[in-house]
């Protein structure tokens, strides 16, 4: 998987359950610590648009084989007012986030 930053914005009535599938994501990165991935998800001040940063070093990803993140991403089609968009992209430099 490539580098990459998705971008979408939920209904209304939605930013608070995708927040709360995308913390349950991060709980399970958290606990089983799988190697080959650096992930990151913001909230805008808006509260119903989201944007997350995906670099992926490890086959097959491990991100797309935890069950949190099967799970938020289910019915992300039917949260949505503006489905996600994927834009691979590469590093050119970082300062106090990726270690």
């Amino acid at each position: 998987m490539p580098n990459v930053i998705v971008s979408y914005r939920v209904k209304p009535d939605a930013g608070d359950v995708n927040h709360d599938l995308v913390a349950a994501v991060f709980a399970e990165l958290a606990e089983g610590q799988p190697d080959g991935v650096r992930y990151m998800t913001m909230r805008h001040e808006d509260g119903v648009t989201f944007t997350h940063v995906a670099m992926i070093d490890a086959d097959p990803n491990p991100l797309g084989e935890t069950a949190a993140f099967k799970e938020f991403q289910r019915e992300l089609g039917d949260r949505c007012d503006v489905p996600p968009t994927a834009v691979p992209v590469s590093l050119v430099g970082s300062y106090g986030f990726l270690s």
